[in-house]
């Protein structure tokens, strides 16, 4: 049972798990939207909503925080310039989370998540 359990694991390493959020944060700063299974993306939104708390701040120490996150200039610079400043009177809630289908192969829950 997972009672009261902090995160979820997602059946990977802290090392791969900490790779898929990246790579899934920066795939969603790119496109805007992206499809993952749900419980992906309701991990995702944890992790992408407190970078865009971090940028909000817009200074250069924030900036550094974003990268060490993300380790993707593009990115970091398209979150720091472009989104963050989108959402400067918004306290969270930056994205949407859409169940879509059930996927073929091993009927996982699928899910569009994407910015608001």
């Amino acid at each position: 049972m997972r009672h009261r359990h902090g995160y979820r694991k997602l059946g990977r390493t802290s090392s791969h798990r900490k790779a898929l959020l990246k790579n899934m944060a920066i795939a969603l700063i790119a496109n805007g939207k992206i499809e993952t299974t749900v419980a992906k993306a309701k991990t995702l939104r944890s992790y992408f909503e407190k970078l865009v708390t971090k940028a909000k701040k817009g200074d250069f120490n924030a900036h550094r925080e974003v990268f060490a996150y993300l380790q993707d200039k593009e990115a970091t610079k398209k979150l720091m310039n472009e989104i963050a400043p989108r959402y400067q009177d918004r306290n969270g809630g930056y994205t949407r989370i859409v169940r879509t289908r059930v996927r073929r192969g091993d009927a996982a829950p699928m899910a569009f998540i994407e910015l608001v």
